[in-house]
């Protein structure tokens, strides 16, 4: 098989698409593969400010809450053994890979 993979991890905790995106280089490292990453993509952050008070009662006070999605980008050269181990990784709910072959 010719050409690159691109692995695309999402995930709102931190912690858990770092150990996958680890995972995944510490593979392709034992397999001698060219790799590019894990490449930090910029944060998606969505906010939403929700008024504390019911109806119009109350003083004016708001609480504001995040919630943060977390991306990692990784090229790998493409060899069939290697993304054969890549999809036995066991991954946490949390986190949503997207695997891609480019030519």
């Amino acid at each position: 098989m010719a050409g690159t993979a691109i692995i695309k991890l999402v995930s709102t905790n931190k912690k858990d698409v770092d150990s996958v995106a680890s995972q995944i280089k510490s593979i392709v490292q034992g397999a001698n593969i060219k790799c590019k990453g894990p490449i930090p993509l910029p944060t998606k952050i969505i906010s939403q400010s929700t008024r504390k008070a019911p109806a119009h009662q109350g003083s004016h006070t708001y609480e504001k809450w995040q919630i943060r999605f977390h991306k990692r980008l990784l090229e790998i050269d493409g060899s069939e053994q290697a993304l054969r181990q890549i999809m036995r990784i066991p991954v946490p709910d949390t986190v949503q890979i997207e695997i891609s072959l480019a030519g």
